[in-house]
């Protein structure tokens, strides 16, 4: 089966790609490490998204770092003035890895400002006295922006699951060489645990992940799509979650896991099967392809378990520790 390769997305997966150079896999093994496939999830009984139940990409992007070999020192906080002062030190070394940002405020984006921007992750190359320079992976290599309107972004107002807005990311180091086969090999733990279903993460009343959140977005479609949930889908949800599933059946299959690759394609096949049906308003062809879709997370666990020990070395990188919990939902769609 033909893979897809194409834009999507990816901000910061392709984030992490710039910072790792040379040095990095390629951009469907980085999203595999973080978990996103393994699941999904509908946060407060409202927020529908194709990652897992309590997921969310600074979990992601620790998890994807240390597989790979890297370590990286993450700082937040502060007044706007002690962050851009933390930003100019670092670009003084190199490029940093900056995010979420609200990416509604990036206003070198068409249409912008807006209030439904989403959470997004871009590489700041430099922060001088007027402007900052940046690469943006959605589709804006060295963009330019007042330092006024890059604070604001990068405040993250809207974004409910970080605990201190500012952040970045920066002193990245290589400990060790990782083959990406490896990398993957040992995330598997991990997609084990996310599949299983989390109970040690912090989560909004009425939330719901794996089955039980895909049969209740089917519900709520099956209903009548509101507007927010439909562009959520459309616009994002949709687009990563086929690409997350079709990116991690081509990692199991370089890992000699052929059923479950099989399981996490046919997926992906589902999931960007209801693209057409929610864009025209077929809502219920969409609930009905979404109650196919619901059971296959299961089946892609008992896959995964069946030729793999998923026991073993998953503490390090998906343990209960993890400071960054979301502590409540946001009406906002994840961006590119």
């Amino acid at each position: 089966m033909l893979g897809y390769i194409g834009s999507g997305p990816y901000c910061y997966t392709n984030s992490l790609a710039m910072m790792l150079g040379e040095h990095s896999p390629s951009t469907a093994v980085i999203e595999t490490l973080t978990g996103s496939p393994f699941g999904a999830q509908l946060i407060g009984g409202s927020l529908p998204l194709f990652d897992p139940y309590g997921w969310h990409p600074e979990a992601g992007l620790d998890a994807a770092i240390d597989l790979l070999g890297w370590s990286c020192t993450r700082s937040d906080g502060g007044t706007p003035g002690e962050a851009l002062e933390r930003l100019r030190t670092a670009c003084a070394r190199g490029p940093a890895l900056v995010g979420p940002v609200d990416m509604g405020l990036l206003l070198y984006q068409p249409g912008t400002p807006h209030a439904d921007g989403g959470d997004h992750y871009v590489v700041v190359l430099a922060a001088g006295p007027d402007h900052v320079e940046l690469h943006d992976p959605h589709g804006h290599p060295y963009a330019t922006l007042p330092i006024r309107a890059f604070l604001a972004a990068w405040e993250a107002r809207t974004v409910s699951y970080i605990d201190a807005p500012f952040v970045l990311r920066t002193g990245f180091v290589r400990h060790r060489p990782v083959a990406a086969l490896d990398a993957l090999r040992r995330s598997l733990p991990g997609a084990d645990r996310w599949l299983a279903g989390r109970d040690d993460l912090p989560m909004p009343a009425g939330s719901l992940g794996g089955a039980a959140a895909v049969e209740a977005v089917a519900d709520i479609v099956a209903q009548g799509t509101p507007p927010g949930i439909r562009t959520l889908l459309t616009a994002f949800g949709v687009r990563v979650g086929a690409r997350r599933l079709s990116d991690t059946a081509s990692c199991l299959e370089e890992i000699g896991l052929p059923g479950a690759a099989s399981v996490a394609r046919h997926q992906a096949r589902i999931l960007g099967g209801l693209q057409y049906p929610l864009v025209h308003g077929d809502d219920q062809t969409a609930a009905a392809q979404l109650r196919l879709l619901a059971p296959g997370y299961a089946q892609l666990r008992s896959a995964l378990d069946s030729t793999t020990d998923c026991g073993a070395d998953a503490g390090s990188v998906y343990g209960p520790n993890h400071s960054h919990a979301r502590p409540a939902p946001s009406s906002a769609p994840r961006a590119a």
